[in-house]
């Protein structure tokens, strides 16, 4: 790598317009999900007659539909731990039943009819032919998840999975992982995927191949990397994914080996999310807000993003199972569609960075619809349940600053100066000789009992020719104790390993920060890539 002083920083932060963006949504907003044995109960349902289309959220007139058959034929033998809509784990599909751990989500906008892309004042990509601003409004919202103490993801932190939880459970036993809070926001990344144009009305293989195109595109290319994500695929104004137009409903969630496609990437879950604006009230519009233009857009997306973390696999998560009952079949979020009034009713949510209308979903500890609740934590120990995969979002800074918060220019596409390890992105501290402090950090939930180890590549090249006095250090820490620092004494060609122990910090949410720190001469660069909180 070259010696490179930072005084044309300025000029390789403007590849952040580049943003890539894919996120995997997975939150419906009707009462039907496949049943684990087949299709819904209710015949109404979107979803009933498809192999896929779990979680599916009707339009409202569809929903109206699927209330009245359930009224009709209400049984009176139901029964279960805590009524007809209690939800029960289905055993996992390979190995798989909820985002037990902490989820990340993909934004996937897919095709050229998103048209000219721009970016916003707040780093969202934009679209000229997003007429009503839902892509910034979803970007957003997604960032905002787990931020300003909001309960919404609260409610499907109850939910568990892995081997200590026995097939047909309506409860979680000691020990067993759950569903992780979003500390800090979902999003992963974003990627515009302009190299086609999406089809007209995208089957549900077509949809499954694009999420597991996307798990390519961000880099996640094992099992491990896509067993706490989920990839919302996102069609353009105008367009008719999966003819959902006439299909009475407005998304659903799936994994790849339901619509049929393969992948070597592990296990995918994703969503269809068509541009729901383009059917008015039908899905949402001013369900909350008297101009809630985008009501519909984050509701039923938040349906879908919620479904998938209970559901990951359908339906090898949290379903429906009571005998008898008109919501058999059904996930968290179809038992809560479109209820505007009282207990359950939907609301504007508020996070640290705005408000949000959503939608309840159920919750088996208060036998209701809840828009709130407070975060239930949970974990396997001995390197069981949840303890696999890692932690951080957006891992070789290939989104930009997306999950990370950053000195200004620090991420970004820095070319020949000082070019990534994998990718083309990475994080560039300092660098400037003069005396200056760049940070870059992210938090992160270290799930109970589980082991976790920081890892990351780094790079230094120096002016310094000192070999005895480290004169500009970067210092790595998690919370407010110091893991360890590396100085212009460290310099390297090319990219070194290097990790540190997290275990301590197993049950807790901790911040970790890389801190560079030039003296007031001859430049220090130091380079990160390819960062890592593994756990076992």
């Amino acid at each position: 790598m070259s010696l490179s002083l930072r005084s044309g920083r300025a000029s390789a932060l403007a590849g952040l317009t580049g943003l890539a963006l894919s996120v995997a949504a997975g939150l419906a907003a009707s009462p039907a999900v496949a049943a684990p044995g087949g299709n819904p109960s209710n015949p109404y349902s979107p979803a009933a007659g498809h192999s896929y289309r779990h979680g599916v959220t009707p339009t409202r007139e569809q929903q109206q539909k699927m209330n009245t058959w359930a009224q009709q034929h209400a049984s009176q033998n139901a029964t279960a731990a805590t009524g007809q809509q209690t939800l029960a784990y289905g055993g996992g599909v390979d190995g798989i039943g909820v985002t037990s751990g902490t989820p990340k989500v993909y934004l996937v906008f897919w095709g050229t009819q998103w048209g000219t892309q721009g970016t916003d004042g707040s780093g969202n990509l934009t679209f000229s032919s997003d007429t009503a601003g839902g892509a910034p409004k979803l970007q957003n919202m997604f960032k905002g998840l787990g931020t300003g103490g909001e309960g919404w993801s609260g409610v499907m932190t109850q939910y568990c999975d892995g081997p200590l939880v026995t097939t047909g459970s309506t409860t979680c036993p000691s020990g067993a992982p759950h569903v992780g809070y979003p500390t800090g926001g979902a999003l992963a990344g974003v990627w515009y995927d302009n190299s086609a144009a999406e089809p007209s009305a995208a089957t549900g293989a077509q949809l499954g191949t694009e999420a597991v195109k996307a798990a390519g595109h961000f880099g996640n290319t094992s099992a491990a990397s896509n067993r706490y994500t989920q990839y919302v695929i996102l069609s353009a104004k105008g367009l008719n994914p999966d003819n959902y137009k006439t299909g009475g409903f407005c998304a659903w969630h799936d994994w790849n080996g339901d619509v049929g496609v393969s992948s070597s990437y592990g296990d995918i879950a994703f969503t269809n999310m068509p541009y729901v604006m383009d059917q008015g009230t039908s899905c949402g519009q001013n369900f909350v807000n008297s101009s809630g233009t985008l009501d519909g857009y984050t509701m039923v997306e938040g349906h879908e993003y919620a479904e998938t973390i209970s559901d990951q696999n359908p339906a090898g998560g949290w379903t429906n199972q009571v005998t008898g009952s008109s919501y058999n079949g059904q996930e968290n979020a179809d038992e809560c569609a479109w209820i505007s009034s009282g207990q359950g009713a939907s609301a504007n949510v508020t996070m640290g960075n705005g408000t949000y209308a959503m939608q309840s979903t159920w919750s088996n500890d208060t036998n209701r619809c809840d828009i709130t609740h407070t975060t239930v934590t949970g974990g396997g120990g001995g390197g069981g349940g949840g303890c696999t995969g890692q932690l951080f979002a957006n891992p070789g800074f290939e989104s930009g600053n997306v999950s990370w918060s950053a000195s200004s220019g620090v991420i970004a596409q820095n070319g020949t100066s000082e070019p990534a390890r994998t990718g083309t992105w990475n994080a560039w501290l300092d660098g400037y000789g003069s005396a200056h402090t760049d940070t870059v950090s992210q938090s992160v939930t270290v799930p109970t009992g589980c082991h976790a180890t920081l890892s990351f590549y780094y790079h230094i090249d120096t002016a310094e020719t000192t070999t005895t006095s480290a004169y500009d250090t970067m210092t790595v820490k998690a919370g407010s104790t110091t893991l360890g620092s590396l100085s212009n004494l460290n310099k390297n060609t090319g990219y070194a390993l290097k990790s540190y122990d997290l275990s301590a910090y197993a049950g807790q949410t901790v911040t970790v920060t890389f801190t560079g720190t030039e003296d007031s001469s001859l430049q220090t660069s130091f380079v990160l890539d390819d960062t890592a909180v593994t756990l076992s």
